[in-house]
């Protein structure tokens, strides 16, 4: 079983998008997966927008009341798919963004080297720069010191990457280790990255796969700002 998370705050413009790509590509792969939305206190359409597909994919919409930002939304959906999975060292739990800027057609690819025994697949952006915002941009340049920091583990040459494929089993292990705080705090690429240092301990084997980003998509502004990066960033040097 495939578990497709995806965590969601005002996404009603790309939501629905989103999920018909996952259907037609899933469709194609011919895997048996599970895909958790969750609404994290959306105050726009999305909820309206994504209630109907649950008649033409295995969909499942969880949802806070208000909202509790990226980190916290996907520490909740990982929960959700370890406490459904019923077979940890072979399922697989696959993360992307709402807004469309992550490519589906990726999600076979993560998937595959799951299954040749890996236990975490990270996509690796393949176009450099090109249309990646400000604030991100300024992150990268600081990333050799981060990466220093947490311990990223080869191959991972883009650990700010969101669209990534964990074995379940690697996830129960990082959650157990954590006890009862949340693998994931903060938000954006921040959560990312603490994220990826919470499994990495855990992991006995990290593959990278090329996969196309797609800001062009995306049908707002970037919620992280030069401010935001630079406060995070520091935050994460002095944890």
């Amino acid at each position: 079983m495939i578990y497709i998370c995806i965590p969601a705050f005002n996404e009603e413009r790309t939501a629905g998008l989103l999920l018909w790509r996952i259907r037609q590509v899933m469709a194609d792969f011919g895997r048996d997966y599970r895909v958790l939305f969750l609404d994290d206190g959306s105050t726009d359409e999305t909820l309206d927008v994504v209630q109907p597909y649950s008649q033409v994919l295995p969909l499942e919409i969880l949802r806070n009341e208000r909202r509790m930002g990226h980190g916290p939304a996907l520490s909740r959906l990982i929960e959700a798919a370890v406490e459904r999975c019923s077979y940890p060292r072979r399922d697989a739990v696959v993360t992307l963004q709402a807004d469309f800027t992550d490519e589906p057609s990726a999600i076979p690819a993560l998937v595959k080297r799951i299954e040749g025994g890996a236990d975490l697949v990270v996509a690796r952006q393949e176009d450099g720069d090109a249309g990646v915002p400000l604030a991100r941009r300024f992150v990268r340049r600081g990333l050799p010191w981060l990466g220093r920091k947490f311990e990223i583990p080869e191959p991972i040459s883009d650990p700010l990457s969101g669209l990534r494929a964990y074995r379940v089993g690697l996830l129960k292990r990082a959650m157990r280790e954590n006890g009862d705080e949340p693998l994931v705090r903060h938000d954006g690429w921040a959560g990312s990255l603490e994220l990826l240092a919470a499994v990495a301990p855990h992991t006995r084997r990290v593959e990278e796969t090329p996969s196309e980003v797609r800001y062009d998509r995306r049908a707002r502004r970037s919620r992280q700002t030069l401010w935001k990066a630079a406060r995070d960033y520091l935050d994460l040097l002095r944890r």
